[in-house]
């Protein structure tokens, strides 16, 4: 991969939903590890026998969540980046190399967000490690594809824009995309693999129908975005995006800030919402000063390690979404 990726950094990442939507506010916590070593990790297993319980590794929550939620008791999943580290500046520990090189299969989103991924695989010399890529297939929304040149820069990813776990009907794609994969590395479990994986799409697809219920009345909605996370989200529910804007809030400056309140006022922000647990002072400050709510939206990149958590955390950013469209 020749660009930039995609950084975060605490307090730094927010969108600015303007016109009937509000800012949200998303950022990551930077994670800090040393890098895995590959001296001792050459041996590779041998594929999992009929009966042995398969050994399946996943690269961040969501892709947890699916697979825990697919593979059931039939398989033993663990998960590399722990829930709450930054997917995008995760360095994987000699830890992380000996699960890869002891997994049957790999489970990862894809799209270029796990880019830790291909020296530590390399790393693990697992030659017999069948990867899963869940967003196999799935057409994806380019991060250069909006109106204002301020997107462009260091948040581009090779694969198009990574985020598709937080559109219902995208992650049913990639609950399929697990289920197959899944059956095709230990076909004995195909039966179950299937049913659990029917149950989950089931819950997925009723979500859908509660997003768009709820979000009708609100569509044609535009925002301003500081990260680009939730693009699927907004195509999905025909929300519109019209221009990425890059404000760093660790050493913010006076520009930095004018810049946002400008923002703010220039698309009619009603309310404001960041990620759960976050001290963000831009967004408090903000929301202080222009006597606007702040109200939490989540990424879905932390929580417990619960496939039901999803539908959760989504019903709460639907509330969340819907209670500040209400406001405008």
């Amino acid at each position: 991969m020749t660009r930039p990726h995609m950084r975060h950094h605490p307090g730094r990442i927010g969108l600015f939903l303007g016109a009937l939507l509000p800012i949200l506010a998303a950022n990551g916590c930077t994670q800090a590890e040393s890098t895995a070593q590959s001296q001792n990790q050459t041996a590779s297993p041998p594929a999992a026998k009929s009966g042995e319980t398969v050994k399946i590794v996943t690269t961040f929550l969501p892709m947890y969540w699916f697979t825990k939620a697919v593979a059931g008791e039939k398989a033993q999943v663990d998960i590399l980046v722990p829930p709450g580290s930054e997917v995008h500046e995760y360095q994987a520990t000699p830890a992380a190399v000996q699960a890869i090189a002891q997994a049957n299969v790999l489970v990862k989103n894809g799209l270029g967000l796990e880019e830790f991924l291909k020296e530590t695989v390399k790393n693990a010399g697992n030659s017999s490690l069948k990867e899963i890529e869940a967003s196999k297939g799935i057409k994806t929304l380019e991060e250069t594809d909006h109106d204002h040149a301020e997107e462009k820069g260091d948040h581009e990813h090779a694969g198009g824009n990574p985020h598709v776990w937080l559109d219902p009907s995208l992650a049913k794609q990639q609950v399929e995309n697990i289920r197959d994969g899944l059956v095709a590395a230990d076909p004995g479990n195909q039966t179950t693999y299937e049913a659990n994986a029917a149950a989950y799409i089931q819950q997925l697809e009723g979500l859908d129908k509660e997003f768009q219920q709820r979000l009708q009345p609100y569509r044609g909605c535009t925002y301003v975005t500081f990260h680009d996370a939730y693009p699927y989200l907004a195509k999905r529910y025909q929300l519109k995006q019209v221009a990425v804007v890059q404000i760093p809030e660790d050493s913010l400056s006076p520009a930095d800030v004018q810049k946002a309140v400008g923002a703010v006022k220039q698309h009619k922000v009603k309310a404001l919402l960041g990620e759960p647990g976050t001290d963000n002072k831009l967004l408090q400050s903000l929301s202080q000063d222009l006597n606007l709510t702040l109200r939490p939206i989540d990424p879905l990149e932390n929580g417990p390690q619960d496939p039901d958590h999803y539908f959760r955390a989504m019903r709460n950013n639907l509330q969340t979404i819907e209670a500040a469209c209400k406001e405008s």
